[in-house]
């Protein structure tokens, strides 16, 4: 299996990447969407709960999609292990940012398979949700006397996660 490319490389947030140039026949996005690789966005049962649990991220930044479904697994874990299905777990972002990477070879023969930044708009090699500060990643209800838990379930999730974030109950 490929190794995924270091995030600090894609971790700011920047303009999106767009392909524009003066040549119509360039203006186009290649390589098109890759394979989504978060399986649920709606875990449990979706009923009338007391309590609401926010998952919030401490600033703005991308966070890539295998980052958001490990958080995902983990907590859903958790509260299945703990709750059984009395709890509605809700991921709120959804990764449309496509990450690219022009990969450039060295060493004996790469002038023959690279063109340097010649074509250099890149393959697309994931995809990230653009995240603001203080914007809820994960939302979480519950009945009130399983707050302790819920709060657990949404700081393991956080673990998983390239930023600080902070659980809010309402």
């Amino acid at each position: 299996m490929a190794r995924l490319r270091k995030f600090s490389a894609y971790q700011n947030l920047e303009r999106p990447y767009t392909r524009i140039s003066k040549y119509t026949k360039k203006n186009f996005v290649r390589g098109g969407f890759p394979h989504k690789k978060i399986v649920r966005f709606n875990m449990g049962t979706e009923k009338k709960y007391a309590a609401l649990l926010q998952l919030n991220a401490g600033r703005s930044m991308n966070i890539r999609q295998e980052a958001l479904e490990a958080a995902r697994v983990v907590s859903n874990r958790y509260l299945e292990k703990t709750l059984g299905k009395s709890f509605h777990l809700r991921l709120k972002v959804y990764p449309f940012h496509v990450l690219r990477e022009n990969p450039l070879a060295s060493g004996a023969g790469a002038d023959r398979m690279s063109t340097g930044m010649k074509l250099s708009y890149g393959k697309t090699i994931g995809c990230a949700a653009r995240i603001r500060e203080g914007q809820t990643v994960f939302e979480l209800r519950v009945d009130q006397q399983h707050l302790k838990e819920g709060r657990e379930a949404l700081g393991r999730a956080a673990t998983k996660l390239p930023c600080s974030c902070k659980v809010v109950v309402s």
